[in-house]
């Protein structure tokens, strides 16, 4: 049996978006297990195994705060990057920009409300799952892993959904779960393919599961169990 590992996340604000709220962002309760899944990478991340997390623990009641934010249009262009650091001029994002001054509707700036969660803590339970040819190591990654815990080391600051929602970490507490049962529906389970390793290369994949909590806890499926949805594509890789 894989060793368990336990850890507690907490933080001011946090945001994991339901993706029927579409640009008007409105978030679950609890992460999904992708945002579970990152938060374990962002304490300990090697591309030679991956985190499987069991289940999530309500520590606190859900609380809502709405929050209006200004957000440009447009997109990073990675290429555009690439030349302007090669020193070739391109041409910025105007964060404050409006049709006068871009030309365009598709530019500038544009508001954007969000129902983030207020003071979210959670506790995670996880396993590490290294690829085949990695498994006679399983101990090492736990020890380092439990290291890096007690220290407080990090791989990334954590975060709640979006970056700008710094999520801290520790040791778990004796703290109860709240008495909250809720069918959230459909859930996003995790957006690449967890059946194989990744690379840079790799095309989204995204799996869906029915998420409930009961009594503040909500159990994550095996990505490979029949209570996960999957994509065309990840089904035939897996």
């Amino acid at each position: 049996m894989p060793q368990i590992h336990v850890v507690e996340f907490y933080g001011d604000f946090g945001c994991f978006s339901r993706p029927e709220a579409s640009v008007e962002r409105f978030s679950y309760p609890v992460p999904p297990h992708s945002a579970a899944r990152n938060l374990m990478d962002s304490i300990y991340f090697h591309p030679q195994f991956r985190w499987v997390v069991h289940k999530a623990e309500l520590l606190q009641e859900p609380q809502w705060v709405a929050l209006r934010r200004n957000e440009v249009k447009e997109k990073i262009n990675l290429n555009a990057v690439g030349r302007f650091i090669e020193g070739e001029s391109v041409e910025p994002i105007l964060a404050d920009g409006d049709k006068a001054s871009t030309g365009s509707d598709e530019k500038g700036r544009t508001q954007r409300q969000t129902m983030a969660l207020r003071n979210p803590r959670y506790r995670l339970h996880a396993s590490i799952e290294p690829w085949p040819e990695y498994r006679k190591i399983q101990k090492k990654y736990n020890d380092i892993f439990q290291r890096r815990l007690k220290s407080g080391q990090c791989f990334q600051q954590p975060y709640f959904g979006q970056r700008e929602f710094v999520a801290y970490f520790c040791q778990p507490t004796d703290k109860k779960p709240i008495p909250m049962t809720q069918d959230l529906g459909l859930m996003v389970y995790d957006t690449f393919d967890q059946s194989r390793p990744g690379s840079n290369e790799s095309k989204p994949s995204i799996s869906l599961f029915r998420a409930e909590v009961v009594d503040g806890v909500v159990d994550y499926p095996a990505y490979d169990s029949e209570a996960v949805l999957r994509s065309h594509r990840s089904t035939e890789a897996s």
